[in-house]
């Protein structure tokens, strides 16, 4: 027998004010079919007053404990992916475990920009493997709209704030059983050469500013489609399984394009391909744990099933995650 993580339930949050294309053609020179037509996105949601990367963070994290039926006394690591946290320092994550109310167990943020939620998960899965952790709660969360230049429109037409969470819990399996559950394999990556294709110009120890969110479109699509097609094949490698075995892919929701390139490489159809990014546009580390918690909602994605995860960012940094779920 070994110990996996496995997925008990999950939860999303978005803030309250939607903003649509036609929306955004009042604020910047754009057009819903401009924006259609490059990225699949229709709508996205803003945070308002009083709404923060915590807030939508512990709303989430308590809908995944409420559909896990699962107690946040028990939780004991909250592993956050965000890059826009509400302060500077402490952890965001921290804050959520205060207004959860389960104070004590182990609690801090992961920055890896979109690929965050990957690799908070692949770090609880690690600790709870390991015996450190028995119950977890994975969380991404952004207000990606505080760091947007609404002057620019390639970029801020792109983004929206949410959260999504699961929680994962430690359980004894047959690894040789095909249907156990929990999570298989993940594969991580980072490269740090691309750092002026997708960042934010500005940081507490350079310019003592939170900064915008600068990006060269066509040069990050190039990589996306490449480096998610590869590091999906190694995940397939690492776990023995082929693409048709795959009932779902669930993948950090940045531009249909990409979505659809990406499916196409590896031979995938698109009616495994959850997409979500026609309502939510790039919620960045939020953007794959909303996807899932809207198919599981949906009835798309049951228990049972296999679910691979993946997703890109700024960094670069990419990664995947395959799951029974």
């Amino acid at each position: 027998m070994t110990i996996r993580a496995v997925f008990r339930g999950s939860g999303s949050a978005l803030p309250k004010r939607a903003v649509s294309n036609a929306e955004m053609a009042t604020m910047v020179d754009t057009s819903d079919e401009w924006i259609v037509e490059r990225t699949g996105i229709r709508n996205r949601y803003i945070a308002g007053e009083g709404e923060t990367t915590s807030t939508l963070a512990t709303e989430a994290a308590r809908k995944a404990l409420e559909s896990a039926g699962i107690e946040a006394s028990r939780v004991d690591l909250i592993v956050l992916a965000t890059a826009t946290p509400d302060q500077t320092f402490p952890a965001t994550a921290t804050i959520v475990q205060d207004k959860l109310g389960c104070n004590g167990g182990v609690a801090f943020d992961v920055a890896a920009v979109c690929s965050g939620f990957l690799y908070a998960l692949a770090t609880a899965d690690s600790m709870i493997r390991t015996g450190m952790s028995k119950c977890a709660l994975v969380i991404g969360a952004e207000t990606f709209s505080r760091i947007l230049d609404w002057e620019d429109r390639t970029t801020c037409v792109l983004f929206g704030d949410g959260a999504g969470a699961v929680v994962l819990e430690a359980q004894d399996v047959d690894e040789s059983d095909a249907a156990a559950p929990g999570i298989i394999a993940t594969r991580l990556h980072a490269d740090g050469a691309h750092n002026e294709m997708l960042f934010v110009d500005g940081g507490p120890s350079t310019t003592g500013t939170v900064g915008k969110l600068r990006m060269k479109g066509p040069e990050v699509f190039r990589h996306a489609v490449k480096n998610l097609a590869s590091v999906l094949v190694e995940v397939l490698d690492a776990s023995g399984k082929k693409s048709d075995d795959i009932d779902w892919v669930v993948p950090h929701q940045a531009n249909l394009r990409i979505l659809d390139a990406t499916a196409r490489k590896l031979g995938l159809p698109s009616e495994k391909v959850v997409v979500t990014v026609s309502q939510h546009a790039n919620t960045s580390a939020a953007s794959v744990p909303l996807a899932y918690d809207t198919a599981v909602l949906d009835g798309r994605i049951k228990p049972g099933d296999l679910v691979m995860f993946e997703a890109m960012g700024g960094g670069f940094t990419w990664g995947a995650c395959l799951a029974r779920v």
